[in-house]
Parts: structure tokens; sequence; C-alpha cells
């Protein structure tokens, strides 16, 4: 769309926006008719460790928010020399999970508890236990039990739980609804009712009964609707909330606010039954949109829905390239040394693409990125780790080697429940993140560890908040009964898949050797953990 065009859309409020609170950044995306971005703004941040809890203040999340809009104005201004006063819809999203809770008169009960603390063992062990369905730590029910448990006084004023997304929609719009996909991480879903289980809901009832409270768990939690459906309206009261200045018009439509997965499912186009997409980076997960429920709950596997309630598993492991990105910058600093500059893009992709020069199994070299905790290998703390036999083929080509297969060991332990218990069918994996970087290796290791084809696309880059700028936009502009993935595939991707790599036969057989010393060798990064205090 050239340029002039553009600025009529904007003009007229053809445009479609996208704001997602990540951990460490607030961004915002302007998409055009075709969902191409235009216009962007951000807002970095960063989450605090105060009394024992991970949190962001309220006074952060607005000033941030307004921060954000307000650079997005800026370059829509110096773009198209445009004022930005409306657009057709809006699309909230957040990291999910964590603990808001309100009382009746919607103030604040205690500080927001986000999803990266792990104080609530006990409740999710129980939670797990009773619901006969895992229940990871992160989890709003989670929170919210081991409150209870804890004895905190605010539990029996509670009246309204929600998630960052659910809130920040909640005060704009004045509806307490939420994305299904976002609320599959505050209470187990079932995805034929598209709503919070039931069963589950009256077996929490029963297990807090004795406390007296006057609420049912049903009561505290927001409304569940998918993608698609409006969620509300932009009020007076919160245009003033995103654009102080007075410009920007009330009542646009909200679609319903979505947590991070969902928005990554969307940016990716894998929202379709047997399709999946992985993040790789700090750390790594990946997420595979079931054509059936699993025979049974795992620890390794969190259960969590598409944004139209599809049933989706999800790895998530807390390491990926962080040892390897260490490794790298050694040789950096070791060229250094010898007077020799070197561009870090040129470094990283001259060794990746050596690694592909290595022995099928990395010549028996073993290596682990723990730089914390792995809870799907049972590890509470962890300790970057390379260890080899004295016969191992020491060579560059499969020291690279060995730590790109590490850095998804975790993944695949995960990944292997799937496909090889579950007989879970995946038609391809959509790859995005810093590992998928340096073309076609990170992506050739991928679809060896999982022995599936590994598609990557360019457009992966532009992150959630295009991704939750694209749910906006389905909700205004989809057709009769068009579906999510329909729409995402002719109207965003045009057919465009990518470019695949299926896996090599040589690498996936050495991929599961690796595996077999992998797992074999967990006892020695247990004793470095015990052992290096």
């Amino acid at each position: 769309m050239d340029k002039m065009k553009t600025a009529e859309a904007i003009r007229s409020g053809q445009t479609v926006l996208g704001i997602e609170f990540g951990s460490t950044r607030i961004k915002a995306v302007l998409v055009d008719t075709e969902n191409a971005p235009i216009a962007s703004g951000g807002h970095d941040w960063e989450n605090h460790y105060e009394d024992n809890i991970w949190t962001y203040s309220m006074e952060e999340v607005w000033a941030g928010l307004k921060d954000c809009y307000g650079q997005l104005k800026e370059d829509v201004k110096s773009r198209y020399d445009v004022s930005l006063t409306t657009v057709g819809s809006i699309g909230f999203s957040g990291m999910m999970h964590g603990y808001l809770p309100f009382d009746e008169n919607g103030e604040q009960l205690a500080p927001f508890r986000t999803w990266r603390n792990t104080i609530t063992g006990q409740a999710s062990e129980q939670l797990s236990e009773v619901f006969r369905f895992h229940i990871p730590q992160r989890w709003s029910i989670a929170h919210l039990y081991q409150a209870v448990l804890n004895g905190e006084e605010h539990v029996k004023d509670v009246r309204f739980l929600t998630t960052l997304a659910g809130y920040i929609h909640w005060k704009l719009t004045g509806e307490k609804v939420i994305g299904i996909g976002e609320a599959a991480g505050m209470f187990p879903i079932d995805s034929d009712a598209k709503d919070f289980d039931a069963g589950m809901l009256e077996q929490f009832d029963e297990l807090v009964a004795d406390r007296g409270f006057s609420w049912k768990i049903r009561e505290l939690l927001p409304k569940v609707l998918v993608a698609g459906e409006q969620a509300g309206t932009l009020t007076e009261e919160g245009a003033r909330l995103l654009d102080p200045s007075g410009e920007l018009s009330a009542g646009i439509p909200l679609c319903p606010p979505e947590g991070d997965a969902g928005t990554g499912m969307a940016a990716t186009n894998s929202v379709a039954v047997r399709t999946g997409n992985v993040s790789a980076g700090t750390s790594v997960f990946a997420m595979a949109v079931l054509e059936k429920a699993l025979s049974r709950p795992y620890e390794e596997i969190d259960m969590v829905t598409t944004p139209t309630g599809d049933p989706v598993a999800m790895v998530h492991c807390n390491n990926c390239t962080s040892d390897l990105n260490a490794w790298v910058n050694l040789f950096k600093e070791c060229l250094e040394a010898f007077g020799t500059k070197v561009d870090m893009n040129t470094l990283f992709g001259t060794l990746y693409n050596k690694a592909l020069e290595g022995d099928p199994d990395c010549g028996g070299l073993l290596a682990y990125n723990y730089f914390s905790g792995e809870h799907i290998t049972g590890f509470e703390e962890g300790r970057p780790l390379f260890v080899r036999r004295p016969d191992s083929k020491f060579q560059l080509s499969n020291f690279m080697r060995v730590h790109l297969f590490t850095s998804l060991g975790a993944l695949k332990t995960g990944m292997d429940i799937l496909t090889k218990e579950e007989h879970v069918q995946l038609d391809k994996m959509l790859g995005h993140g810093g590992l998928f970087k340096t073309k076609g290796v990170g992506q050739r290791v991928m679809a060896a560890s999982i022995d599936t084809p590994v598609f990557v696309m360019e457009t992966a880059g532009e992150g959630g908040a295009w991704g939750m700028a694209l749910l906006a936009s389905y909700m205004k502009n989809k057709e009769g009964d068009e579906t999510l993935a329909e729409y995402l595939a002719q109207k965003v991707f045009h057919g465009e898949e990518g470019e695949s790599i299926s896996p090599d036969a040589k690498d996936t057989a050495g991929f599961e050797e690796f595996m077999v010393r992998y797992k074999a060798g967990l006892p020695i990064e247990r004793a470095a953990v015990e052992s290096l205090r």
C-alpha cells in the first residue's frame, strides 16, 4: 500500500492496533487493511523482586502503556503526517498467567504476581492431584489456592481475578472478559464447551468449602470469549487512559484480550490442527495443536488452547541459547585477543554453519545448557556444563553441534512424550526466535530433534503485538463463518508457508544417539549442581 493510501486508511479509521505487554517490553503495532505493519511504538520495562515476589506496579503498567501509545502516535505522524485519532479495532495481549485480585470496589488486593514466580508448589501439586490435570505453578488458580493455603487475609475479599491483559481490557472497556487462550492459563478449559471446565470448577469449590468464603470460583473469573467475538468498546475513560491528549475517540471495538501464546500462534500462522510453533531464544517453548485430548496428564506438558479454543499441548523449557551465546562470545574474545575484529552476525553464522559439518551424534561430546533449573528433567538449579570422553571427537564442528543440540535437549524430552507416547501427528512446525536467525542451521537442528518439517517465515519476527493486531483484524474483517485459520492463511499469509527444511535421516538418528547420552549424563549435571555452590 502506498503512502497516500496508508495515510487515508489511518485518517478514516481502517487500521487495526495490537498492543502486547511482554516481560521486558511493551510494544504497539498498527497494521493497514492488508494486515501489514505500518507504524509501531514501544516502552522498555523490567519486573522487580519485592518481598519475595516478582512484580510490576500498576503505575508502571499505565505509564508504560501511555508511553508506548505516545510513541506509536509520533511514529504515525512522522511517517504519514496524520494524527492518530481512531482505529478500526484494538486488541491487548500480555504475559500469561499470574495473579491480579480485586475487591468489590475494583481495588487491587495484592501486588501483581507474575508468571515468573515459583511460590505455588504446594498448590500446584494438590490441584493437579484433585483435578487429575497438570496445573503449572504460574497459573492463576495455583496462585489463588496458594494464597488460600497461606491463610492470606485478602482472599475472602476477592471478587474478581484476572490476568494483566484482562485487567487492561477491563479498565478500557468496563468488560470483565478474556480470550480463551489467555483463560487457559488461569484455569483448565473445556474445549468442547469453549469455557472453563465445569467439573473442575465444582471440585475447586468443594476443596475450599471449609474455608467459609462467600464466593464461588466461577464468580471470580472473567467471562471466556473466542477469537472473532466482540469484547466491548473503548469507553471515554478508557480512551483517556490510553491517550491522555484527548485525541483518541471512544467507541472503538475491542477483540478478546489474549496471551502471548495465542498471539505467537497467530503471528506464525499455526492455529490449525496438526500444526505447531516453536519459539527458541533465551528460553524455548513448543506448542502443538491437537486433534484430540491427551490420554493422561503429564508434568512436562502444559495444556492450553488456540485463540479459538482448540486444545494445545505446550512444552516450555527455561534454557535454550544462553550457553550457546556465551561460547560464541568466548570465540569473539579469542579473535579480539589476536587483533581481529569480527561482526557478530558473521561470527554466529560461521560457527553455526560449522556445526553442520560435525558428526551426526556430535562425536560423543556432551553438554548441558542449564543456566537455571529445568523442570522437565527435574532440576531446580542449573550449571552450564561441557564434558567429553578421552576418545570423543573434539573438533570445532562437533563442539558447536553439541551446543546446538543441547539447546533443544529438554524440549525434545517433552516433545518425545507427545510424538512417541501420545502419537501426536504434526504436519509442520513454524519456527521463530534467535535460534533461527542464521538461515537454515537452527531450522535443520529443530527438524532433526522433532522429526518434523520446520518452516520459518520472514514475518515471524514481527512478534506478539502484530499477532494481537491480527486477532483484532479477524474480529473486524472476517466474512461470515470464516475461521481464524482460513483468515490467516488467505488474508494475512496469502498461502505462503515460508522456507521449509525437512528432517534429514542422518541428523534425526544422530539426535536420538545424542539424547541417549544426554539422559545418561544427567547425574553429572546433578553432581555439578550439588558440588558447585
